[in-house]
């Protein structure tokens, strides 16, 4: 049995954290004479008793890296008791939310899924509204964070391609907190950026900063209903697409080109393919919208573009209901939630990198059928792939169609149809948001589902956010035996 005390002692920080986050909102319900303002502080109060009891409890001398086991249970114990906390505000918010939709709401800011269960979204308190946002926004750098000095050292789906020199060391703790520094402080300068240029796209103040953290983060979370779809003009779309991108780009790469060293993110095989597939995909998507008279060309480049940019990132934004469009569209759309962004984005999905992997090993052998005596290496940013990643993201691969599989069939099982059963099984487990069939669903609102349905994807939002390794190695013998 693995030393638990450093693992709760990291949760007892998150959780003292998420308690001073909750203290944001608490102050806009105040100042605009909101009661809400009562339910965060009682909650920051009790998340911050708890996160406080948990570092007292567990306190230790010096700094001890984390054993194997004990990355694998950091990770699931942050996320978990994260999502836990988060639901306190919705609990104690008076508005009727029962534990359920509560603990999903949270789940589904925390992982940056999206989809929601408020019923009158665009009559919700501030405070909360906000609290959404928030979740979005601390989820997407949670994630960068874990991508980079968890994941690698896990060695989780072929991540330890992206480790890092000097992470995991008495010596590399320099190096891991500036970088660490380095790429909030880019986080936060896009996320002001966005809301100025949303608030100079028509944007009231308010829902320029909620809409800046939700795209930054590829969370999605709206202010709206009808999402992005409910605000007039197209400024706003135009402001929300860039951001997008940027939230789903390797964020070391951002941070160089902060520092002024812009070729390496042109350079980057990662950025480069998602804009790739970006522009591909809206092509293609507003040639059928043209072709089949949903739009004329300009109004069709655009729905085309923003949609197939906020499904790539897993933002989940929506302008319009894709249901109608055919099941062409749809199925492309799928796709692309499914693919995601980089290693180290905001975004989830079985990211680039491992398409990439996958191309370049299928590739390499096919050149092996017609060569059968040649020497076919697979590459990655120009270098080689050694074996055991190439096994880690075939193996991901096909973990993660497993997954995708069990969810549906369990959405199915709980009398769902099968065009929301299978959309909203994808949503989940690419924390993409969003989906098809239902008309609510197409929105993001998942509040008619069943409340095992609601179980059963916070489940897989969780599942696809720890990069489905992380977590289910947790159900296996082998990991709690000696």
């Amino acid at each position: 049995m693995p030393d638990l005390r450093p693992v709760f002692a990291v949760a007892g920080w998150l959780l003292a954290i998420l308690a001073a986050a909750m203290l944001v909102p608490a102050a806009v319900d105040l100042a605009n004479g909101d009661s809400g303002w009562q339910a965060f502080v009682a909650a920051a109060a009790l998340t911050l008793f708890f996160g406080v009891a948990l570092l007292l409890a567990n306190r230790q001398r010096g700094w001890h890296p984390f054993t194997l086991k004990q990355g694998f249970l950091v990770a699931n114990v942050a996320w978990l008791s994260v999502a836990l906390f988060g639901s306190l505000p919705f609990l104690f918010s008076g508005l009727g939310f029962s534990f359920t939709d509560a603990f999903f709401e949270s789940m589904s800011g925390i992982t940056t899924t999206g989809v929601t269960i408020f019923r009158e979204l665009d009559a919700a308190p501030a405070g909360l509204l906000l609290w959404r946002a928030l979740l979005n926004w601390l989820g997407g750098i949670g994630i960068i964070v874990t991508a980079l000095a968890v994941l690698p050292v896990l060695q989780v789906g072929g991540m330890q391609l992206f480790r890092l020199e000097g992470f995991g060391g008495e010596q590399g703790l320099p190096r891991a907190a500036s970088l660490g520094v380095g790429i909030v402080l880019v986080y936060v300068v896009l996320t002001a950026a966005g809301a100025l240029a949303l608030i100079g796209a028509g944007m009231t103040a308010f829902d320029a900063v909620t809409h800046a953290m939700a795209a930054i983060s590829t969370g999605g979370f709206s202010t709206r209903a009808l999402s992005v779809g409910a605000y007039v003009g197209h400024a706003p779309q135009y402001v929300l697409i860039v951001l997008m991108l940027l939230g789903a780009m390797p964020f070391l790469q951002l941070l160089r080109a902060g520092q002024g060293k812009l070729t390496p993110l042109w350079r980057d095989s990662e950025a480069r393919w998602l804009l790739g597939l970006a522009l591909a995909a809206a092509l293609a998507l507003a040639l059928w919208l043209i072709d089949r008279k949903f739009y004329g060309e300009p109004d069709a480049l655009r729905v085309a573009l923003f949609t197939a940019v906020s499904m790539l990132t897993g933002t989940g934004f929506v302008i319009a209901d894709p249901t109608p469009w055919g099941g062409l569209p749809i199925a492309m759309l799928v796709t692309l939630m499914f693919i995601g962004g980089a290693a180290d984005s905001t975004t989830s999905g079985v990211k680039l990198f491992r398409v990439q992997i996958f191309v370049a090993e299928a590739h390499a052998a096919l050149r092996r059928l017609t060569q059968p005596h040649g020497v076919f290496i697979p590459h990655f940013k120009r270098r080689p792939v050694p074996d055991e990643v190439n096994q880690q993201v075939i193996g991901y691969f096909s973990l993660f169609g497993l997954s995708y599989a069990v969810l549906a069939i369990g959405l199915g099982l709980l009398g769902l149809d099968l065009t929301t059963a299978l959309s909203a099984a994808a949503s989940a487990l690419a924390n993409a948001g969003g989906g098809f069939g239902d008309k609510l669903v197409a929105y993001g609102n998942f509040s008619g589902l069943p409340e095992a349905a609601k179980w059963w994807l916070a489940f897989g939002m969780l599942l696809g956010r720890l990069e489905l390794i992380v977590l289910l190695v947790l159900f296996t013998r082998s990991f709690w035996r000696g």
